[in-house]
Parts: C-alpha cells; structure tokens; sequence
C-alpha cells in the first residue's frame, strides 16, 4: 500500500518531475577545454530542431557563444550558424523570467488562467500528434498481419520456400514486436497527460519562488525551462533581430496579453564590428 505526502519529502514534487522528464536528454556538452555552460542542453535550433553547441571564441576567449550543432559549415544540414551569445542569453532569459514572475504577481487570476491555457494547447497538440502516431503504428500492425497470411498461404501452395518463408515471418515478427513496444509505451505517454494540469500547478508554485530572482542559475533554469528555440538573426527594417522563444516545463511558452504594462526586456549586443543584434520575443514567447 502507498500512503502519500505522510512525511516531508526529501525532493521536492515539482524537482522530482522535472528530473524525471530530463532524464535522457542530450547531455551538457563541454568544450575542449572541458568548461560546459549553464544553457546547454536548453538550446534547440529553431529550423531543423538540433541542439545547439557551446564555444569560445579563438580570438577572444571572454566571448562565449552556442551555434547549430548541424550547421552545414560543420559537415551538418542546417543552412544557418543561428549563433548567440551567452552574454546576450543571460540578459534576455534573466528578463523574461522577471517579466514572468512580475505577471504572476501583479495579475495572479490572468496569469493562472495563462498557464492553464498554455497547458491545454499544449496537451491537446501532445495529444494529437500521439494519436496520430498510434494510428500509423496500429495501421502498419494489421498490415503485417496480412503480409504475415499471405506469405504462409504463399508456403502452403509451394509459391514460397520453407527457408524463404521463416525469414520473412521472422522479420514480421520482429516489427510486430518492436511495435507493440512502441505502442505500450505510446498510451503510457497519453494516459499521463491528463495530470498536466497537476504539473502546471506546480510550475505556478515554483515561478512564485523567483519573484526576486536577481541573477541566473543552473537550478533555476531547470527548475523553470524545458527548453529555449534560437532563430537565426535577420536583418529587418534596417534593424537586425534574434527571436528566441522560451518553452517552460509543463505549460510550453506563454504569451503575456499587450494590455499588460509589462514589456518584453531591452537587449541587444554586438557580435561583430559594427554590427547589433536586438532581442526579439518569438510570437509566443513572453
């Protein structure tokens, strides 16, 4: 028998979570001379979805950064660097995170009615995509079902060999296997989204905790993103911008309505002579 939340935990339920779900993701890359940074593993590529890698500039080793870790300079497919400071991320991750906590302290009712609706986008599109994904795999499952019939009828009347015929059903055997594998492990995944809105709950507690948060850190950053998309900087209306956006555990990326008097943070820096780079909020980013 299990009796919950009888003694004080040794690990917080929203940390529990959070490991949990990380639990086999990338690694934290280190750089040759054996530094990793806080952002790695947080960064993805906004095109082709690979992580990003972290570097020091050869010239000047103050200078940090992450690219692409597929750029097709480096034998990779992705046609951009999507290159970003380390610098210019902790600005604008640090001021997204105080715009964050200010929302949820100043509109506490709309801020949990942000999250809530976050969570239920996302669980719907979650959803969606498993479903379709099952479907495809129950389709191939019937499939080799029939393949399955056909090549031992094709045995029977003396179309296809005894030893031809123990490969094949073996083969098939061996998908069907591997399939109901992934569809098992596919329904666990659906069955568990319907305790999002535990999780989210949890996220609301835990961005309480940062309300006067002056500086990041590892803990921080795990304990509030899942992960962060890095667009390429583009050159528009004269001006040049990078869109990152801000995927947070359990609930996605949110979006703070206009109405509220809590702009997007100030940032920019320059990455090489001469040339600016301004911070630009991804469409549902905060």
């Amino acid at each position: 028998m299990v009796f919950k939340d009888v003694h004080e935990p040794i690990i917080d339920r929203a940390v529990w979570e959070q490991v949990q779900q990380k639990r086999g993701k990338v690694r934290k890359r280190r750089t040759n001379e054996g530094e990793k940074n806080m952002f790695s593993g947080l960064l993805v590529c906004a095109d082709c979805g690979n992580n990003l890698h972290f570097h020091f500039n050869q010239g000047n080793p103050e200078i940090r950064y992450f690219n692409c870790s597929n750029y097709k300079g480096n034998r990779g497919t992705c046609t951009s660097t999507h290159y970003v400071r380390v610098d210019f991320l902790e600005q604008v991750v640090l001021g997204e995170i105080k715009r964050l906590t200010k929302f949820a302290s100043r509109y506490e009712d709309d801020f949990v009615k942000a999250v809530m609706g976050s969570t239920q986008q996302n669980v719907a599109l979650d959803r969606k995509l498993k479903e379709k994904e099952l479907a495809a795999l129950q389709a191939r499952d019937e499939e080799l079902d029939g393949l399955f019939e056909r090549i031992y009828e094709d045995n029977v009347s003396g179309k296809l060999s005894d030893d031809r015929f123990a490969k094949m059903s073996r083969r098939y055997e061996d998908e069907q296997k591997e399939i109901s594998e992934k569809i098992k492990a596919l329904r666990a995944e659906m069955d568990k989204l319907s305790s999002k809105s535990v999780t989210a709950d949890m996220f609301i507690s835990t961005v309480r905790k940062y309300t006067r948060a002056k500086a990041l850190t590892p803990r921080m950053l795990n304990e509030l993103i899942d992960h962060i998309e890095v667009h390429q900087a583009e050159k528009i209306d004269g001006i040049w911008e990078q869109h990152l956006v801000i995927h947070y555990n359990c609930v996605g990326a949110i979006f703070i309505p206009d109405v509220f008097p809590l702009p997007a943070p100030q940032v920019s820096v320059n990455t090489r002579k001469g040339v600016v780079v301004n911070y630009a909020p991804g469409q549902l980013a905060v």
